[in-house]
C-alpha cells in the first residue's frame, strides 16, 4: 500500500459477523476500536505492532467480555502512528 486507508466494512449492515479492510503504510503499533454510539469503547480488534501491507479484521458482535451487543450504529477507528481514521457500521439483530 502507498498510504494508510481504512475501508467501509462489509457487509453493512451485518448479523453475525462483519470484516474491517485496512492498509497500513508502514509497521506501527496499531488500534482498531469498536465504539458505541455513546463513545465507550465496545471491543477491540487490534492492539499491537502491525507489519505494512493490507489486512482485514472480523468483528462477530461480541464485546470485550464476549457478550453481544445491541442492534444499532457502531463507530469503528483505526489509529495506526500520526494515521486516524473512524467509520461506521450497522449491527441488526
Amino acid at each position: 500500500p502507498v498510504d494508510y486507508a481504512l475501508q467501509q466494512n462489509y457487509p453493512n449492515p451485518f448479523n453475525p459477523t462483519t470484516n474491517i479492510p485496512f492498509s497500513l503504510e508502514k509497521t506501527d503499533e496499531t488500534t482498531l476500536t469498536i465504539y458505541n454510539m455513546l463513545g465507550q469503547q465496545i471491543k477491540t480488534l487490534v492492539n499491537r505492532k502491525m507489519s505494512a501491507g493490507s489486512h482485514e479484521m472480523r468483528w462477530d458482535g461480541l464485546d470485550d467480555y464476549g457478550l453481544p451487543v445491541s442492534a444499532g450504529i457502531y463507530i469503528y477507528q483505526l489509529k495506526s502512528g500520526d494515521f486516524k481514521e473512524t467509520k461506521q457500521l450497522t449491527l441488526v439483530r
